[in-house]
């Protein structure tokens, strides 16, 4: 609380050689600032330009994995094609009900631009379930920091997970099962599993508001709801968009997914400004969110 009373000549004096000894330490002690740097920042200083571009400003790569692979149906792998800032922090996305990881394939080289290493995986079969789905997911991050060709490019401490429809389901019972996961993007999902009070993973949650597949009132909105605040988390309606908006280039969920990630998996405080206050704009309906962040 502030406060306007006047201070009389001896608080003057107390008042500057507070002052003046703060001025000394500060001095003498400048690496305390460099100290409390965080070491995984990754980029420039962000901008809406930057994070609403096609491309970040590492130039990436990739890689394919087979199908021949335990636990998933293989994908691609996108990744930073420098080294010189160290590992970066790596999210698996996986596709929806009979779809194939082509269908968020846009998202691979999106969000490596940005510094993460990135799989879009397809599943064993194109019909698994959100549980299955979970499980792959969770085989996906065991292979990329484990097997993978670029695994010394990873922080295996750092991952996440994303999905659509099914996918994003899974996304959820994945965090479920493995709270160590620091960060969660279900779009558009789908799962017969109403309450996820379990979950401590922050959850970001793409709702469409023309969904017919998985209408937001009966899936994006009370998985919202019932995700913990303690956990962080938030829910960003697309304007008049359907259940396969995420199968597009699609520049609010990119946004909004590269400030999420940025600001869970790399715990990069840089990207707050565009999460709080709570996004807006034409192209979202509604949003929602556990404001101010951490």
């Amino acid at each position: 609380m502030q406060s306007t009373r006047k201070r009389g000549p001896l608080a003057a004096v107390l008042t500057a050689v507070l002052t003046a000894a703060v001025g000394i330490a500060v001095a003498v002690a400048p690496s305390a600032a460099v100290a409390q740097d965080n070491p995984y920042e990754r980029g420039p200083n962000p901008t809406n330009s930057s994070i609403e571009a096609l491309r970040g400003s590492y130039s990436t790569s990739s890689t394919s994995v087979s199908s021949l692979v335990s636990g998933f149906g293989g994908g691609t792998i996108y990744y930073p094609t420098s080294t010189a800032d160290g590992t970066f922090g790596a999210v698996v996305i996986v596709p929806g009900f009979t779809g194939t990881q082509s269908t968020i394939s846009w998202l691979g080289p999106r969000l490596a631009s940005q510094g993460f290493v990135v799989f879009t995986i397809d599943t064993n079969s194109i019909y698994d379930q959100p549980g299955s789905r979970a499980d792959q997911l969770q085989a996906a991050l065991d292979y990329l920091v484990e097997d993978s060709s670029v695994r010394t490019r990873i922080d295996g401490d750092r991952l996440a997970v994303m999905g659509h429809s099914m996918g994003g389901g899974g996304s959820l019972e994945a965090t479920r099962e493995n709270p160590d996961i620091k960060a969660s993007i279900p779009m558009t999902p789908w799962h017969t599993t109403k309450t996820w009070s379990s979950v401590s993973t922050p959850t970001l949650i793409f709702g469409a508001e023309a969904d017919t597949v998985a209408p937001v009132g009966s899936h994006s909105e009370p998985f919202y709801n019932t995700v913990p605040s303690s956990a962080e988390k938030m829910y960003i309606e697309l304007n008049g968009a359907s259940h396969f908006a995420p199968n597009s280039s699609n520049t609010t969920i990119a946004k909004y997914s590269i400030s999420w990630l940025k600001r869970w998996v790399d715990d990069d405080t840089r990207f707050t400004q565009f999460l709080c206050p709570v996004p807006t704009g034409s192209a979202i309906e509604e949003s929602r969110g556990t404001c101010p962040l951490g």
